[in-house]
Formats: structure tokens, sequence, C-alpha cells
């Protein structure tokens, strides 16, 4: 075991050539950062999501339930033997083919058996309510970690490079981590969307990244990064919990100043201020080693990720101003988006399905009048952004 872990912890892997442990022990005059620091937040993550659970029963529901947000579920489609047999051990999404053949054996027009797929795949979806309370434990706890951020960042240092260890940053980096690591594993009982691999690459990239600058020591870049990206956060989180509350003014408005925040610092300020320091500056300071590749290349990762969700939400923005000239412009409220977290349904797929077969013109096509019941389908869910 000690030969594995020297091996792991090769000064020449994680340090510059000039630079060993021994220089980056704890002394009387100063603080620096030690991997074994980073063990707390395993525990303290479990505590972060016991804490959510309890904001979100005592503090997020009332409020939810004050704003007279609804906590009924999607409709619960009629109990059908056959149809429940097919959803279960065959598809979630029949083909036309099978339509047709449910639609004989069941005497139901194609429309109703679609309509009745679609109400069971939403049933076991989560009430707008519980979405609500979601958004807001996110919305705190990124208010609250990105204030704290942009006051640790007002205490000037002469470098972003081997510096001391503040008791702030330390803090600031613990919760950090706990939080993500949180997510990383909340993220299989959270609502599950259609991003799923992307967001948990995303996961693991932020914690690598958090990992890797801690032990690095370079502490002030992570710090800028995360407090970089937790300012969009907020304001996705609040426009969520505007959209759920049917606030639409405020919804517009928080999202729009979301996208100009948003694509301004993760394809502006980042790659022109940060990328900059950590790819050139960095270089020159300290020069290149092997952990410092892994790290520039993790920052580079994000940054395609970056552009890859700017594209989503100038998308999503396109389609709703396009959507908003036959009615009202809401950008978190489009039909079959990109990240759809539920699938919409008419406002007639509430009606039961009828016993017996109604042929119409419709019959073999798809109801393409999607509403949305409430529920945030048009934006991509920049919940969990480093």
């Amino acid at each position: 075991m000690a030969g594995i872990l020297a091996w792991f912890w090769n000064e020449r892997f994680w340090l510059p050539h000039n630079v060993t442990w021994a220089d980056l022990k704890n002394t009387d005059e100063a603080t620096f950062p030690q991997a074994e620091d980073l063990y707390l937040a395993c525990p303290l993550a479990f505590c972060i999501f016991m804490i959510r659970l309890v904001f979100e029963r005592f503090i997020a529901r009332p409020c939810a339930m004050g704003l007279k947000i609804q906590a009924n579920g999607p409709q619960k489609a009629q109990p059908n033997a056959i149809l429940e047999k097919v959803f279960t051990a065959i598809t979630k999404h029949p083909d036309e083919k099978r339509l047709e053949g449910l639609s004989k054996q069941l005497d139901w027009d194609v429309r109703t058996i679609q309509r009745w797929f679609r109400q069971r795949r939403n049933q076991e979806k989560p009430s707008t309510l519980a979405r609500f309370c979601e958004s807001m434990w996110r919305f705190t706890f990124y208010l609250y970690i990105f204030t704290y951020g942009v006051y640790i960042l007002l205490t000037p240092m002469l470098c972003v490079f081997m510096q001391p260890l503040t008791v702030d940053i330390h803090y600031y980096y613990i919760l950090e981590l706990s939080f993500y690591l949180s997510l990383l594993f909340s993220q299989f009982t959270d609502i599950r969307r259609k991003d799923f691999l992307i967001m948990f690459l995303h996961h693991v990239a932020t914690i690598s990244l958090i990992i890797f600058s801690y032990v690095n020591n370079m502490a002030r870049v992570g710090t800028l990064v995360m407090c970089l990206h937790d300012a969009a956060d907020v304001l996705i989180e609040a426009a969520k919990m505007a959209n759920y509350a049917k606030c639409q003014i405020l919804c517009n408005l928080l999202f729009a100043m979301f996208a100009i925040l948003f694509i301004s610092s993760r394809l502006g300020v980042y790659p022109v201020w940060i990328l900059n320091t950590t790819l050139f500056e960095s270089w020159e300071i300290v020069g290149p080693y092997p952990s410092w590749w892994v790290f520039n290349l993790l920052l580079i990762l994000l940054q395609l990720l970056h552009s890859f969700w700017s594209y989503l939400i100038v998308k999503t923005a396109c389609r709703a101003i396009s959507k908003g000239k036959v009615g009202k412009w809401n950008p978190l409220h489009v039909s079959k988006d990109d990240r759809s977290d539920i699938e919409s349904s008419s406002d007639e797929d509430d009606s039961p399905p009828p016993a017996q077969k109604h042929h119409s013109s419709a019959t073999n096509g798809t109801n393409k009048n999607h509403g949305t019941n409430g529920y945030l389908t048009g934006v991509p869910f920049f919940c969990s952004v480093l």
C-alpha cells in the first residue's frame, strides 16, 4: 500500500520541477493545501444532501404552497393490462405498426393509445411542486456560495499560483466539492433529463478540477472558475422558479439576463481571462508538468461543454422568439426542446380514453399541439456547472 501511495503522489506528476511536497508543508507562518483536507468532503456531501431534504420539506415546500403551485403530478393513465405489459416489457415508445396492432386488439383509435403511452410515461415524473423545491434549493446554495466566492476574491493576492492557503478559500473549496459530490450521486435520484450523461461527465470534470487545482495549489484559479460559473447558475434557477410559479414577465427577464451572463462569461471571460492565465501565464511562471496538462485539459473540456450549452441557449431563445410570433414569448416554455425533463401533452390528453374506437383524420398522426403543464421544458438546466 505504501508503494502505491508513493507512486500516486509522485512529486514529478503533481508538482512543478522546482517544487517538492516538503515545500508545501504547513508552517507557523503559512498554510498550504494538503490532499488529506479533501477527505472531509465525503461525509460533508452526505450532510449537504440531508440538509437539502430538510430545506425542501420545511422551507421550499411552504414557499411553493404560498405561491399556489400544484402538488399533484401529471394525470395518470387509465389502468389497462395489455398496454401496461407492452409498456413495461416491450417498449415505452411504440412505433406506428405496433400502435395499429394495439388499436385493433383494444378497439381504441391510435391517437387514444398514443395519449395513454404519453400519460404513462409522464405519470411517474415529479410534480411542479417537487421541481420548484429542487430549484429553490439550488438557487439558495448558488446564491450563498457565489456571494462567499465574491467576498474571497475581493482579497488582493499578488499571484494566482503557489500561494499560501487562506481559511476562507479552504472552506470554500470544501463546500464546493461537497456540493458537487452530492449532485453527482443525487443525479441518479433526481429528475432525469435527456442530457444525463453530459451532466454526469460535467460533474466528474468539475470534481476533478476542484481536486487538481487544490492539490496543485492553484486554489486561487479554482476560486475564480467556480465563482464565475456560480453567477449564471443563480439566474437560471431563479428563472425556473418564476416559470413554475407562472410569473411570466419575471421568467422572461431572468432568462434574458441568464443568457447574456452565461454566454459573455463562459465564452468571453472564461477563455480570454482564465484559460489564458492557466495555459500561457502559468507556463511562464511555473512551467508545464504532468498534472498541469491534466488540469488544463479539464478546463478545455469545460469550455467545450460551455460551447455546447451556449448553442442550446441560443437555439432555445430563437425558437421561443419564433413561437412568440403567434403567442406569448416564453423561453422556458418551448415544446420538444433539447433538454426536456418531461414529455408534454396537450389539453385533450387530460381526457380519459374512450372505451370504443373512434376513427378520425388524426388517427395515424401524432399530437403536435404540445403544452407543458407548468414544467420547465425550454432550456438546458445548467444547475451544476463549475
